[in-house]
């Protein structure tokens, strides 16, 4: 019997599986910057990114599909980390001949008399536009939701004196690990140096010292002094003139 019969040699244990990011988006939030600056920094670790509706927003984090959402505010915040980010601009959105297109910006106190729709309602803001676009009335929304879906026969401009909306990225309080923090930061704006990215405290290898440019990297030992020091070096002018009597 050989020894490896007699003492056979247990399975290699398998490799875990890589670590995975994925987050979630609604309409009219942007994420190729974040997504850019992800793969430049953090190229082992793969990033996966979908866009969610407003009803989808938190329950994409409590389903486990997204380990990060970007939110449009208000959201309940029980059992989450919530960062405000940025302020999106409002506009009103009309059927395309509507008077508000001569103007560049519209008062929400100019527009009393119109018949606005409610967004919620009609199940979205894609479905809510194609409602305006047939006439029925007007929505307000943020400029980038209303850019994202750009529908047909429709106008926006501008809306003073509405309130504005925010989005915020938004996790599980008991889930921030050292990659969401650095997703975080780079949301933030971080830089690769920073000394709050888990990335940055990453030892690096250190440099090889470079060789001596005079051909041998070993220092050379210092050369015995050839002649014997001066006598007369430092000594004051009083002292040299009592020399020469």
């Amino acid at each position: 019997m050989s020894a490896e019969e007699e003492f056979p040699q247990a399975p290699a244990p398998s490799e875990p599986e890589g670590r995975e990011l994925r987050f979630a988006y609604v309409a009219g939030v942007t994420p190729g910057k974040w997504i850019r600056r992800w793969e430049e920094r953090m190229p082992n670790v793969p990033l996966q990114s979908f866009m969610s509706d407003d009803g989808a927003q938190l329950s994409v984090l409590g389903d486990g599909s997204a380990d990060l959402s970007f939110v449009r505010l208000p959201v309940d915040r029980e059992g989450l980390n919530v960062i405000p980010l940025y302020e999106e601009q409002p506009v009103v959105v009309a059927p395309k001949g509507h008077e508000i297109s001569v103007f560049e910006e519209v008062a929400l106190a100019d527009l009393v008399t119109e018949t606005f729709l409610n967004v919620a309602e009609l199940g979205g803001a894609e479905t809510a536009l194609q409602v305006v676009a047939s006439g029925a009335g007007l929505v307000i929304l943020p400029m980038s939701v209303a850019r994202h879906f750009n529908v047909k026969d429709t106008v926006a401009r501008k809306l003073t004196g509405a309130p504005t909306t925010q989005i915020a990225l938004a996790w599980p309080s008991e889930t921030t690990d050292e990659v969401i923090e650095e997703f975080i930061g780079i949301v933030r704006g971080r830089t690769a140096q920073s000394s709050r990215q888990p990335s940055a405290k990453v030892e690096k290898p250190k440099k090889e010292p470079k060789p001596d440019r005079r051909g041998t990297g070993v220092k050379k030992p210092k050369v015995a002094q050839r002649y014997a020091p001066n006598p007369d070096k430092g000594r004051g002018k009083g002292s040299r003139k009592k020399g020469k009597r």
